[in-house]
């Protein structure tokens, strides 16, 4: 109710997202629910006009940056060119504008380097290929925080390296599998030969006695 009620505002209205914090700090099951619905609202975010989902964006951002709910909702986020939509990459840009606004540059760089939180930016900050890097490097510095995109970018200088290393590791590993199975099969090979061997001299011997 809360959130359907901020969303229908023509400007955004802090009330409803002191409100929600409030609710937050109560109990953990109204967290939990916030932070179920932050999942939610994302997924259905293109269906939303933009007024609506900027409203949605800021009031979430307040609850983060009061720590009402955990940063783990933003899991939910891949920042790619093929995993968002016009109106995703909206609500990105509010929700991250706003948290710089609550908390600083600074402050919100310090809480995205926190080692315990970095399971949940993978997807806004992509390591996987150059090209989502580079999506999202050039998606927040569009929007005027390309600060917060720092070490990514030092990342991004060194995948040709990282990639010729993984290639490296690949290829030797390729190679030990296929070393392992040639003498997998020379070691049954000579199993082979050894029985068939003990087989002949024991019946040469049967024929001497004989």
């Amino acid at each position: 109710m809360i959130i359907e009620c901020c969303s229908q505002e023509k400007t955004f209205v802090r009330y409803y997202a002191l409100l929600g914090a409030r609710f937050c700090l109560l109990r953990k099951e109204f967290q939990a629910t916030f932070e179920d619905c932050f999942a939610k609202q994302y997924a259905i975010i293109h269906r939303l006009e933009t007024n609506k989902l900027r409203n949605v964006a800021k009031l979430f951002a307040h609850l983060l940056s009061s720590d009402a709910i955990s940063w783990g909702v933003l899991q939910c986020i891949r920042l790619t060119e093929d995993d968002t939509t016009s109106s995703s990459r909206i609500f990105i840009k509010y929700l991250f504008q706003e948290l710089s606004e609550y908390l600083g540059l600074v402050k919100l760089n310090e809480r995205l380097a926190e080692p315990s939180l970095q399971e949940y930016f993978t997807g806004i900050f992509p390591t996987d290929t150059t090209a989502n890097m580079r999506f999202s490097i050039n998606f927040f510095t569009s929007i005027g925080l390309g600060g917060i995109t720092d070490r990514q970018r030092e990342l991004y200088k060194q995948m040709p390296r990282i990639m010729a290393e993984r290639k490296a590791a690949e290829e030797a590993a390729r190679a030990a599998a296929g070393g392992n199975s040639s003498s997998s099969g020379g070691s049954s090979s000579s199993g082979t030969s050894s029985s068939s061997s003990s087989g002949s001299s024991s019946s040469d011997s049967s024929s001497s006695s004989g």
